[in-house]
């Protein structure tokens, strides 16, 4: 371990080019499920799934830089229309309220 000026210890001074990442979940109650559903949206977040899926075949660097070229243009015109909208040149996406129909009516009955 090196010492860093604050005299406390650092890590190996040798990392690699991927910093290490810690997840941590706290189960409660004995309450796997819910402490699983939290680890999902703390690696989704994170873009694990996402780098999974990407790693899961090997990808041309033609190709990477097609896929990561049609990421940026989605993601600058994601980032203009939000402009427009808040600027009031678009019409917002309308609000869904959780518990409500999907069409504001009454929920279809089902066919018999």
């Amino acid at each position: 371990m090196r010492q860093c000026p604050g005299g406390t210890a650092a890590g190996p001074i040798n990392l690699s080019s991927e910093e290490e990442r810690h997840v941590q979940v706290l189960v409660r109650d004995n309450n796997v499920d819910q402490a699983l559903k939290v680890l999902k949206k703390k690696m989704q977040r994170e873009g694990v799934f996402r780098e999974m899926k990407l790693r899961g075949h090997y990808e041309k660097p033609s190709e990477r830089r097609v896929r990561e070229k049609a990421e940026a243009i989605r993601r600058a015109r994601k980032l203009a229309r939000k402009k427009l909208q808040r600027e009031g040149l678009l019409p917002m996406k309308p609000r869904v309220i959780p518990g409500t129909a999907g069409r504001g009516g009454s929920p279809r009955r089902p066919r018999f």
